[in-house]
């Protein structure tokens, strides 16, 4: 029980929290950000306007600070965001002016009616298409997993044009090593996920860049491919904003 305890830091936790009780949404996530000593550097915030229906698809690198990230930068410029999140980060009051749960079984009515009028508003949409944190592939790279088609069918459905959203940034190796070897030997529990806090924590003082590519409109997700095909496309061409910022997709 201490070992778990360690592991998921529930004292700097509660901590936290209770510290910033006070402060919701976007400043609870800059004040998080603040106690981190992250720095986050952001570029191509040219590409969104003030009132544009985007949804901003992103990779997931790290698993907490990378959304706080995404939450304080994105939300300082646009006061109307939304982030569909698990049913754990649900549990965040600060952030509940921002969070909304996605609906990952279909079965929860008042659960895909939230999501649907998020998406129906005006609202920018922040969103992670993986829905988990990056992994490291057999090749050694630290990538994200298969990006689920939810976006690129609320993009079409909704009108909304998409934002790619590059975020640069790692996990310890033991935190790949624990996903590796869980996968080698079976095990479908995900094991590594009880260590992403404590990865949150070795990131303390580290920079986060993040990368804003140009507006994808809705209407280049024809039925050349299937959403699934462009969902990895989109992907694709998110690692591609590393090496050339302003590449078209």
């Amino acid at each position: 029980m201490n070992y778990l305890k360690k592991v998921i830091h529930v004292d700097e936790v509660n901590a936290a929290i209770y510290n910033n009780r006070d402060k919701f949404g976007v400043d609870f996530a800059t004040a998080i950000l603040e106690d981190f000593g992250a720095i986050i550097k952001v570029q191509g915030l040219e590409n969104i306007t003030k009132e544009g229906r985007y949804i901003l698809a992103s990779n997931h690198p790290l698993g907490g600070l990378d959304g706080l990230a995404l939450i304080s930068r994105i939300g300082s410029f646009r006061k109307d965001i939304l982030f569909p999140v698990n049913d754990l980060l649900m549990n965040l009051p600060q952030l509940k002016p921002i969070f909304i749960p996605i609906n990952k079984h279909g079965k929860n009515t008042e659960n895909i009616q939230i999501l649907e009028q998020a998406f129906s508003s005006n609202a920018m949409i922040l969103y992670f298409p993986a829905g988990l944190v990056s992994r490291k592939q057999k090749s050694g790279i630290i990538k994200d997993l298969d990006w689920k088609k939810t976006f690129i069918a609320k993009a079409k459905q909704y009108k909304r044009d998409i934002i790619p959203v590059y975020i640069d940034g790692v996990n310890s190796n033991f935190f790949y090593n624990i996903a590796n070897f869980r996968k080698k030997i079976g095990l479908k529990a995900n094991l590594e996920m009880l260590y992403l806090v404590d990865e949150m924590y070795k990131q303390k003082n580290k920079t986060i860049n993040i990368i804003l590519g140009k507006p994808i409109s809705y209407l280049t997700f024809d039925k050349k491919f299937t959403d699934q095909q462009w969902a990895e496309k989109v992907k694709n061409h998110v690692y591609s904003l590393e090496i050339k910022s302003d590449i078209i997709f």
